[in-house]
C-alpha cells in the first residue's frame, strides 16, 4: 500500500505542476520579455546532473519558467528526471548577467520514484544580438517523497531563443 500511495502521489503532484505551467500564457509580445532579448521560448541542453534539455519560458523583464526533462547518469537516481522552476532575476550592473533563484519540484520516475521541491540559483548570460542564453544552475533539493531526503542537482547549459 505504502508503495502505491507514492506513486499515486508523484503522479498527482506531476500533473499538478505541469498543468500550472502549461496553463500560463507568454506575455505579449509588444512587452520586452528580458533585458537582452525580445523572444520568450529558449530550447536547449543542460549537462551536469542530470543532463538533458532545458526550456525557458520568461513572464516579463524579471521572471521567467524552467522546465527540465533530463537523465542521471549518477549510478544512484539513473532515471528520468523531470523538474519545473518558478526563476526570479536580478540583472545588476551589466545589464546582459543576471543572477537568479526560484523554487520548484521535481519528480525521478524510477523504481523507488521521488518527488520533491528544488531552490535552484545560477547565473544566466543572455547575448545581446543574438538569441543565445549561457547559464550555470545549482539546486538544493528536499525529496518529500518516498522518503524525507537532501540531495543536490548542478548543470551548465545553452538555450535557443525562438
Amino acid at each position: 500500500m505504502d508503495r502505491f500511495f507514492n506513486v499515486k502521489s508523484i503522479i498527482v503532484i506531476s500533473a499538478f505542476t505541469f498543468t500550472i505551467i502549461l496553463s500560463i500564457q507568454p506575455v505579449s509580445s509588444s512587452a520586452q520579455t528580458n533585458k537582452a532579448n525580445t523572444r520568450n521560448l529558449g530550447l536547449g541542453l543542460m549537462l551536469g546532473e542530470p543532463s538533458g534539455v532545458s526550456v525557458k519560458s520568461w513572464l516579463g523583464q524579471k521572471s521567467a519558467f524552467d522546465i527540465g526533462a533530463a537523465w542521471s547518469l549518477s549510478g544512484r537516481d539513473e532515471a528520468l528526471h523531470l523538474h519545473a522552476d518558478y526563476l526570479h532575476h536580478r540583472f545588476e550592473n551589466r545589464k546582459n548577467l543576471a543572477f537568479y533563484y526560484g523554487l520548484g519540484g521535481r519528480v525521478i520516475f524510477s523504481d523507488n520514484a521521488v518527488a520533491g521541491v528544488r531552490v535552484p540559483f545560477g547565473l544566466t548570460y543572455v547575448f545581446e544580438g543574438i538569441p543565445i542564453d549561457l547559464f550555470v544552475e545549482a539546486a538544493p533539493l528536499l525529496d518529500l517523497s518516498p522518503n524525507v531526503d537532501f540531495a543536490g542537482n548542478g548543470a551548465f547549459g545553452i538555450r535557443y531563443y525562438l
